[in-house]
Order: C-alpha cells, then structure tokens, then sequence
C-alpha cells in the first residue's frame, strides 16, 4: 500500500529535516507530506488490491476511511502552529514524525486483512498516543493522562490479542478471508464456544479505543490532560480508525453470528449514549465536555453497527467525516482561547473562558458555533445528516427502544453544547482580537465550509460513500 510506505519514509524524513529547516518551515513540509499521501491514496480508486502478503487490501471502503484519517491528519498540522515556539522544549520535528507514523497505524486498522496487521496497525496508532499525550513534560496533568492512557491501553491490548488467539483456535487462520471459508464450512453446532468469546474479546480491545462505556473512564482525564491539538488528533483519527476496524470485524467478519454478539454490543451502545450525554451536560470545563460528547458519538456510531443495513458503512464513512471536521474545529477555537486566556483566568479551558468572544472575534465564533450545532445534530449541517442517516439504518431494522433512547440523548447534547455558544455570544466578557496563523485560518474555515456545504448538500458524498 504506497501510502503506508509513503508515510512512513516521510516520518523518517520528517526527523532529518529537523536539522536543517527552520522551525516554522517543518509545518508546511509535513502538510505537503500528507497531501501527497492523500494523492497516492485517491490513485488507487476503484482498484482492488492485496498487499504484503495479502495481510492487507485496497478498496473504495478503505481507500474513503483512509482519506478521512488523512484529512484529520492534515487538520491537526495546520492547527499546530504552536510546535514551534518554545525552542528549549520542544522540537517539531519529533512531533510531526509521530503523527505522521501515527497515520500509519490508523492505515493498517483501516486495510488489515489479517488479524495481525490489524494489532500491528492498533500498536503503532497507540504507541504514538502514549508519547503525545505526555509530551507536555513540564505538566503533571499530562503526566498523569500518559500514565493512564498507556496503563488502560495495554490492559485492552491483551483483552484483543487473547481474542485474537481464541478466533484463530476456533478457525485456523488468521486472514479474513480464512476466517469467513471455514465458517462457512463449518456446521454452526460444530463451531466451539470460545469462538464467540473471542469475538467479544476483540470487540472489548477496540471498543476501548473508540471510548464506548463502560470503557470509556480513560477519556475525560486523558483528553483533558494531554495538550488539545493531540486531543484532536485523539478524537478524530484514533476513533475513526477504531470505528473501521469494530465494522470490519463485526459486520464484515462475523456479520453472520450477530445473534451471539448484538445483545451485548446493544447493551455497551445503550449505556454510552446515555453516560455520555448525562456527563457531559454536567461538565464546566469545555474541554472535558467535549470528551463527554466524544463518548456520546461512539454510542451513535456503534447504533448503526448493530443495525448492519447495506447503507451501514456509508453511513458510518459519513458520520465519520461530519464528526471529524466539527471536532476539529471546536478544538481548535478552544485552543487559541485558552492559550489567549492562560495567566487571565483560574481555569482557561472552562466555558466562562468563552465569555464574549464573538464581540472582537467574530469569525472564531461564528466557526465554534457551525462546530457546536454540527455536533448536536440541528439542520443545514453534516452533523444532522450524520444522525439522520444512523436513525434510518435503526428504523429499518425496527430497533424502536433504542431509538426513543438515542433521539432523548440527542436533545440532552443540545443543552451542552448550546452552553458553549451562550457564552461566546450571550455572557458579558472581554477578549480581544486573537491573531491566528495564515494556515489556521485556511483550514478553520475549510472545515467550516465543509460542514455546511455536506449538511446543505448531503448527497455530495453519500453517492461516493
């Protein structure tokens, strides 16, 4: 799979530069970086390939996740303009490299074939996180969300490999395709019983990194411990990549034995809807809240999983995207705030941090709010049609409880995330004019753009996906 090559040689690449380009120069050179992987990417269109053995393969499904995780990628380096400020402690280089290696990972969850790729992918996407989320080293709370993430990440890791160990005692194989012959060979009274113990096994290894209950106690103290442009790249990359893997082992794989599997997998759904939901309308930390609602979107995603219609993996490639470009741009603005904000207030990733925003800048306002509406749902944004899509996949399949209970935790979202654009437009405050980098605002407002033209016009990429 060229991308996978490519990004790996531009990450190495990435380290020696870092010798050589000055600082700022290494943003734009790492963008380029991604923008060729994307191109390399799209080439591949309609073609269908095995690769390395045929542990992976390229399809149209692949190929849309890959380009989804590539564009949160390509976000999260045109919002990090920061890398290069402080020059004693932290060198852009090293951090570009991770998150281009980082990519990698996500590319082989996305692709896998075999059940080792897909470790190996889970691991380089993992390994990378640890390091982020406490590269912050002068910060005891991004210690500590290091330390946790990497404590509950290998915990999770040995849930997936025993899963794995079991599947392959059940079936003899390690490839998808191995795995799906001797099924279908195979009287189901034939099969052993630790076979469905395996699937639930692996679906608990991935569940964790998607951050679906009751998996999910890592999310609030990691997302807010760790610097907020790696939060982004959390809550977008990782949790798309996990959402393509979940669907390739539930759907694609063991499509056939859901009976064994959607009474549990419904009940983890129901339970981080409403965890999610309920925690984060109680959150006075903006950030923390977004954590929450991170939570409460894998329990929408997760619906339209257990619903397995044909329209399923388009749906999920579009929720996916609509979730990535709001998340990254509510992010985004809470990061430049609470940079402004830090020395100001006591807290400045609260929602009072957010006071009066909208009066000197009007256009990081205007972009929090498309994001906040966009992730609640309301319409003339990707985000309704997100769930619109997800409600009908749930209709369809006549799941009328889960519903009544997904519908009742999205006007739950709508009181908190309509907190964050009382305080920029409705709560006395005074920040002033915050200045943003050239690039900031190009994908800023790209992402923007990008959510209202997909929520006007929604068809414009379904018919792709």
């Amino acid at each position: 799979m060229t991308p996978v090559i490519a990004l790996s040689l531009f990450g190495i690449i990435n380290l020696f530069l870092g010798f050589t380009f000055k600082r700022q120069s290494l943003q734009v050179v790492t963008l380029l970086f991604i923008i060729c992987s994307m191109a390399l990417t799209a080439m591949d269109w309609n073609h269908e390939y095995l690769w390395f053995g045929d542990m992976m393969k390229t399809n149209n499904l692949s190929i849309n996740f890959s380009l989804i995780i590539q564009l949160a990628g390509l976000l999260v380096v045109a919002f990090s303009n920061g890398f290069g400020k402080d020059e004693v402690y932290t060198q852009p280089a090293e951090y570009y490299a991770i998150l281009l290696f980082s990519l990698v990972g996500a590319l082989l969850m996305v692709s896998f074939q075999n059940l080792i790729m897909l470790f190996v992918g889970l691991e380089i996407l993992s390994v990378a996180m640890y390091v982020l989320t406490g590269s912050d080293k002068r910060n005891l709370r991004s210690n500590e969300a290091a330390l946790k993430y990497f404590l509950m990440g290998s915990f999770a890791t040995g849930f997936l490999l025993f899963g794995i160990a079991l599947v392959y005692g059940s079936t003899r194989s390690l490839y998808i395709s191995g795995i799906l012959y001797n099924l279908s060979h195979t009287a189901p009274e034939s099969l052993p019983s630790f076979l469905y113990a395996g699937i639930i096994l692996m679906g608990i290894g991935l569940l964790f990194k998607i951050s679906a209950a009751p998996f999910h106690f890592w999310t609030p103290d990691v997302y807010e411990g760790a610097p907020t442009i790696f939060t982004m790249f959390m809550s977008t990359v990782v949790k798309t990549a996990g959402f393509a893997a979940i669907y390739h082992i539930l759907d694609v794989t063991f499509g056939g034995f859901q009976k064994n599997w959607i009474i549990t997998v419904y009940f983890i759904t129901i339970i981080t809807l409403i965890l999610g939901n309920i925690s984060a309308a109680y959150q006075q930390s903006a950030k923390r809240m977004l954590a929450f609602s991170s939570i409460s979107h894998a329990g929408y995603m997760l619906l339209t999983v257990c619903a397995n219609q044909p329209s399923t993996s388009s749906n999920i490639l579009y929720y996916s995207l609509a979730y990535t470009l709001a998340t990254a741009v509510s992010f985004a603005v809470l990061m430049v705030v609470a940079e402004y904000q830090t020395g100001r207030t006591e807290k400045p990733e609260n929602f009072d941090a957010l006071n009066g925003l909208a009066k000197n800048n009007p256009s990081l306002a205007f972009a929090f709010t498309v994001a906040l509406l966009s992730l609640a749902g309301i319409p003339l944004t990707a985000g309704f049609w997100g769930k619109f899509f997800v409600f009908t996949d749930m209709f369809n399949k006549n799941l009328t409880y889960p519903i009544i209970i997904a519908v009742l935790m999205s006007a739950v979202g709508i009181y908190y995330y309509f907190k964050g654009i009382i305080s920029v437009y409705f709560n006395s405050g005074e920040i002033e004019k915050i200045e943003t980098s050239f690039l900031f605002k190009i994908a800023l407002w790209s992402a923007c753009i990008g959510t209202l033209v997909l929520g006007i016009y929604p068809t414009l990429l379904k018919s792709i996906f």
